[in-house]
């Protein structure tokens, strides 16, 4: 019925209000989503690009954060990873900043915590390995990778080493995931190109100026890593898992069990080059389908410059569909997922023409006003030069109203907010900082400052915050929630990665049209099940296996003193 219905909207255009939903609630798109309140809560990070650019390929594809609540003090934190210089003559590197979240405004902690890594950074991804309660953060560079383990008093101690995953290549999206289902967190992290400054090129702008060159020019695709966790330390295991045989401008990467079969999968964007999709066999191995599939390359056969990916089961049918970033002359990709086999949808969402002129990096579903549909946020710029301009990398961020299903409809004012925001937009990352129902998003632009996206729209309806959690204690990574409100499901992953470069909050959040939750039904990674409603909504719960649905009190009484 779904393929049937994407054809017909796809031929007769004036039948696409036919294929949309018909009682969908909306908030006026006159009404700006978010407020920029970086300077208030006191993020004051801005990405150092270069201190003297010379157009080295890694200064225009930096700047990643991840919320993590370092302190287990019940609301997110903040790391943000920085860029600075590839030349050591350039003086002292800026180095990465953690901040800590005290109700809605940022203390910066980073000398406390020892987190102020100064290698030339790209991205984090932010889970609780060691599963003793506390999240450790994983940052990726151009050099050596870095994981800090978090050691419960505040402070994080460096062991990439004596972990094995100091990989020494370029680094930029990782992901935590139990690809072996044994209940600890492996790794995979995607490497971007076999690059040295040695190796760099002169290429040049439409206007005969210097300018950053295209991955292509390079030839130089570079292998992926997937670590497992063995207890003590990690296992390079990239080559008996069969990730060696494909290689790629790896980007973006996400997990998730595409085919529905238990078994934790891989996606990766690859920029120009065709996207993998590393399907878990179950016994180790995994096995590149996304050509079989329909997800290496766009409806077309062509192979796009994917950045960012986000992952949602749009259609609340219980398989995960995919969304990617692409460069500008490229629309950004929706995949919809139709039982482990995908279809291009894009030119039916109303995500298509709004992208093909802009460069789409970071990205992500979420319902920011808590109406049950699921909303996109995308933020863009540009790694080439735009001349002439006063800013030549710069663009607008969009948001997109989610109309129900695959349907999504352009919210102005641009980006969300009142006075458009215009940046070179890498890293947007996710999190309920202030804990009052409503999505924030951290947005990271390259060379630029920081924005904090405070939701002005999402806690005036109704929702629901989940923290799911193992039987030990650790993040249920992977698990598969089905929310049930009245006659409707909403399928949720338990899933820390996406966008590009980051990592969001480990809490699950779902808007909600009512406030009282039928049903709560968690699928565990080892297929078994649980149900823990009814619940009430406008509330955050823990879900810890064998337990019954706890709420957390801090969630309850939190106020939003940015707005007071």
């Amino acid at each position: 019925m779904t393929r049937f219905k994407s054809a017909v909207c796809s031929l007769v255009l004036v039948l696409v209000a036919a294929c949309e939903p018909s009682d969908v609630e909306h908030v006026d798109s006159s009404t700006p989503w978010f407020e920029d309140v970086a300077d208030e809560a006191g993020v004051d990070f801005i990405h150092v690009r270069a201190s003297t650019s010379r157009y080295w390929l890694p200064e225009i594809m930096s700047g990643g954060a991840a919320w993590l609540d370092y302190d287990n003090d019940g609301d997110p934190d903040l790391y943000l990873v920085q860029g600075g210089s590839l030349d050591s003559g350039d003086g002292p590197p800026p180095g990465n900043r953690l901040y800590r979240n005290n109700d809605g405004r940022f203390e910066d902690v980073t000398d406390a915590s020892g987190t102020g890594h100064t290698g030339y950074g790209m991205g984090a991804a932010a889970g609780d390995y060691d599963c003793d309660g506390d999240i450790d953060i994983y940052v990726t560079n151009v050099g050596a990778n870095v994981l800090y383990r978090n050691e419960g008093d505040g402070t994080f101690n460096d062991v990439s080493v004596s972990q094995g995953v100091d990989h020494p290549g370029w680094g930029a999206s990782a992901v935590w995931l139990d690809f072996d289902l044994d209940g600890d967190l492996d790794l995979f992290v995607t490497n971007y190109v076999d690059w040295s400054p040695a190796q760099e090129l002169e290429c040049f702008s439409g206007g005969a100026e210097r300018d950053y060159c295209h991955p292509r020019h390079f030839n130089a695709p570079a292998a992926d890593v997937l670590y497992r966790n063995d207890g003590n330390r990690f296992t390079d295991v990239t080559e008996t898992a069969g990730i060696w045989k494909a290689r790629g401008n790896g980007l973006g990467v996400v997990s998730g069990d595409f085919n529905v079969d238990g078994w934790p999968d891989l996606y990766v964007a690859n920029d120009g080059m065709p996207n993998q999709l590393w399907i878990n066999g179950g016994d180790g191995t995994f096995e590149d389908r996304a050509l079989i599939t329909g997800t290496a390359v766009n409806l077309n056969g062509t192979a796009e410059a994917g950045m960012g990916i986000a992952v949602a089961d749009l259609e609340n049918d219980g398989d995960p569909d995919l969304f990617v970033t692409h460069l500008r002359g490229e629309t950004n990709t929706l995949y919809l997922n139709e039982g482990g086999f995908f279809e291009d949808v894009t030119a039916t969402t109303g995500l298509a023409a709004a992208s093909v002129a802009l460069t789409g990096f970071g990205t992500g579903f979420a319902d920011f006003d808590n109406d049950g549909y699921l909303d996109l946020y995308v933020g863009n710029g540009r790694v080439g030069r735009r001349p002439p301009a006063a800013t030549p990398f710069s663009e607008p961020n969009q948001l997109f109203r989610g109309l129900g299903g695959t349907r999504f409809e352009l919210v102005a004012p641009g980006g969300g907010t009142t006075t458009q925001l215009i940046d070179n937009t890498r890293a947007v990352a996710f999190a309920d900082y202030d804990l009052d129902g409503g999505v924030d998003a951290i947005v990271v632009n390259n060379g630029g400052q920081a924005r904090l996206l405070h939701n002005v729209v999402g806690a005036t309806q109704g929702w629901l915050a989940l923290e799911v959690l193992e039987t030990n204690g650790c993040e249920a990574i992977g698990a598969r929630i089905a929310v049930v409100v009245g006659d409707r499901i909403q399928w949720r992953t338990i899933s820390r990665a996406s966008s590009y470069l980051t990592s969001n909050s480990g809490v699950m959040h779902v808007g909600l049209r009512d406030t009282t939750i039928n049903d709560v039904i968690v699928h565990w990674a080892d297929g078994t099940q649980t149900s823990y409603g009814p619940l009430q909504g406008r509330a955050t719960y823990s879900l810890r296996r064998g337990f019954d649905a706890t709420p957390i009190d801090k969630s309850e009484t939190s106020v939003n003193t940015l707005s007071q």
